[in-house]
């Protein structure tokens, strides 16, 4: 009932043109009446696939978030979490093979997935194996461990922007970035208990609703943070919500 349910959204967005795109600071917001008349989309919190990952361990910031983030997601009523690290003993190994193998096993009726990492323009890396994960190789496990079901993907490294590809902006994603593909993203240093994004994510965790609304009141936390500490050179924070998801709510809400 609920894959046809999510079939119906995802036919209505295709016909109504695809209503929802990526958005940053030079690109035009979606009008809010638009928003606001697309269909709410819930799915029970134990219907949730949760992935977390911490790409490095050179600062405790990405084990930290992750961590956060596990307990957090747990008390939202979440029950199938997996947790990948570049710390041994903190949970599965981050390296590309292990994080394709999980997500592509599939199973419940929604994802969230969130990364966490040191990142260029070709990707995101995990430091166990010395490798950086590409915007290729994530979209094809996603396309296979989640297939149509509502995803929500976060990626929190420099240079983020560039996992919303073409190819990746498909009506049942969400797909939000630390950075534009050009910028830099600020927290990872060894004295951080938290990156930036992250500590913005987790502080707007709790007042939000939508996966929308989390994302954008984060992007606002990053630009205020950054605007308090004299950031010369903004990450500009990204957003692309699919037209079947764009008001997808959070597990629990």
């Amino acid at each position: 009932m609920f894959a046809h349910r999510l079939a119906r959204l995802v036919l209505l967005a295709l016909v109504a043109g695809f209503l929802a795109g990526c958005t940053n600071s030079d690109e035009p917001q979606p009008p809010a009446n638009v928003v606001a008349k697309a269909p709410a989309l819930s799915v029970p919190a134990n219907r949730w696939r949760v992935v977390l990952v911490a790409g490095d361990n050179s600062s405790p910031a990405f084990d930290n978030g992750v961590d956060a983030l596990r307990e957090r997601t747990a008390a939202m009523g979440v029950r199938a979490i997996t947790v990948y690290s570049a710390s041994p003993g903190r949970g599965q190994l981050s390296t590309a093979r292990n994080i394709e193998s999980g997500l592509r096993a599939g199973g419940g009726e929604a994802c969230f997935v969130y990364m966490t990492s040191h990142g260029d323009q070709s990707g995101f890396l995990l430091r166990p194996a010395r490798q950086m994960l590409s915007p290729a190789t994530l979209d094809e496990a996603l396309s296979q461990g989640c297939g149509d079901r509502p995803t929500v993907l976060v990626v929190s490294a420099c240079h983020s922007g560039t996992f919303i590809t073409p190819h990746a902006r498909r009506p049942n994603r969400i797909i939000i970035a630390a950075a534009a593909a050009d910028r830099a993203s600020f927290g990872c240093g060894a004295d951080n208990d938290y990156t930036y994004y992250d500590q913005c994510f987790l502080q707007q965790l709790d007042g939000a609703s939508t996966w929308r609304e989390l994302a954008e009141a984060t992007r606002s936390c990053v630009q205020t943070l950054e605007q308090r500490l004299g950031v010369r050179r903004a990450s500009h924070p990204q957003l692309f919500v699919g037209a079947a998801v764009a008001n997808l709510k959070l597990p629990g809400r």
